[in-house]
């Protein structure tokens, strides 16, 4: 005889939470993403908050990965590392007068597409690290 077990989600409602709450953040993470964008150009931005958002943004929208993502979970988990951690290191450098500007001009801009910076850092990235490679080979094989 068979008990009727009870469906442990009925409506799909803890599920749908989370993937609620999980775009919301991707949502948030994307949003301050551009904020950082905006305020790396903003000229009373520290250079050195400018510097570590110019590296944070390229890799946050480039197409391009260190880590390619088709490389499962090590993959996509670069991206949920690296991106949110060093958007908060930015946010930290940046000062808070410039910052609330950043975000009023992110929410009426709604995010322009700077994905073709992102690509060529992420390009020169890997040029540099291939050339690199080649140089050591090159040194250990003669």
């Amino acid at each position: 005889m068979m008990l009727a077990q009870a469906d442990p989600n009925p409506n799909g409602t803890p599920q749908r939470a989370l993937q609620d709450r999980l775009r919301e953040r991707a949502r948030l993470l994307k949003r301050e993403t551009y904020v950082v964008y905006l305020a790396a150009r903003n000229p009373r931005t520290p250079w050195y908050a400018k510097a570590l958002a110019a590296g944070v943004v390229a890799y946050a929208l480039s197409p391009v990965d260190l880590i390619p993502d088709f490389i499962p979970i090590i993959g996509y988990l670069d991206d949920l590392i690296i991106v949110p951690i060093g958007i908060a290191a930015v946010l930290r450098l940046i000062p808070a007068e410039i910052l609330i500007e950043c975000r009023a001009q992110a929410q009426v801009g709604g995010g322009k597409h700077v994905g073709w910076v992102g690509a060529a850092f992420m390009v020169a990235v890997w040029l540099v690290a291939a050339t690199w490679l080649v140089l050591v080979v090159r040194a250990l094989l003669t």
